[in-house]
């Protein structure tokens, strides 16, 4: 905030971001004039590469990863929603359920991967640990919102012989929504990370994460530092669709 002529203005979103992305790009564009060899590319020679390689190299890729993605991101929160709502519904089995979800947050990704391309086929282990990813942020946003519920409003459903079940459904999950979108953005980029790092271990023809593999074997700087920004991009994408249906689904938040 600024103040010119007794009056205050704020900068214009937009503008923040360019300034945000400019000092990005020279930060980037300095660390490959000092970083000693050629593991740092410049901004150019990225984005050169990433043109010439083009959409008939990506999209194959991208349609890889994001369908794991996306499958992991939906089962993941089913299930973060689940293990929330059964604790709501009956709280003796917080315990177990809490320590469920921090043992999946805790479980090295690294050291699961191969048990899970043992267990499952395809790309199964690809959409589990994006599931994984995903488990505990969704588990932890739903049960904050759940309990934010007005005390107030959880009394007169109460008062009117509602159990927890009428509590649930016509006080907690409308005060969860904001935690849980909230969760939600989190769990989307979350997703894509779980989908690449398990491409790393092989078991699929198309991925980002097999692309930058293979980039990376072939010693092909620019092509791994594209594929990452394009990776980037897909998370982001993520987080914005999540963002978009949180604006429709919670026009009180767009108002206030």
């Amino acid at each position: 905030m600024s103040a010119v002529d007794g009056r205050r203005f704020a900068v214009p979103k937009w503008v923040a971001g360019l300034g945000g992305l400019a000092g990005l790009l020279l930060a980037w564009q300095a660390a490959s004039l000092l970083v000693p060899g050629d593991a740092v590319p410049t901004p150019l020679a990225t984005f050169r590469t990433l043109i010439e390689d083009g959409w008939g190299f990506y999209w194959p890729h991208l349609e890889g990863t994001g369908w794991e993605a996306l499958r992991g991101f939906v089962w993941g929160n089913l299930i973060a929603f689940g293990l929330a709502l059964l604790v709501i519904l009956v709280p003796q089995t917080e315990r177990v359920i809490t320590q469920i979800g921090v043992a999946s947050y805790c479980l090295p990704i690294i050291a699961v991967g191969p048990i899970l391309t043992i267990v499952l086929e395809g790309d199964s282990p690809m959409v589990a640990m994006a599931a994984l990813q995903v488990l505990f942020t969704t588990l932890i946003g739903v049960l904050a919102g759940l309990r934010a519920a007005d005390p107030a409003s959880l009394d007169l459903v109460r008062a009117y012989g509602g159990g927890r079940w009428k509590q649930l459904v016509k006080v907690r999950l409308i005060a969860a929504l904001p935690s849980s979108f909230a969760a939600l953005k989190i769990a989307a980029p979350s997703a894509v990370l779980g989908a690449i790092i398990g491409e790393f271990l092989g078991r699929v023809d198309t991925g980002l994460g097999l692309a930058m593999v293979v980039a990376q074997t072939q010693l092909a700087t620019e092509r791994t530092w594209g594929v990452a920004i394009v990776a980037g991009a897909l998370a982001g994408f993520g987080y914005a669709v999540v963002a978009l249906v949180a604006r429709f689904a919670m026009p009180w938040e767009r108002a206030s």
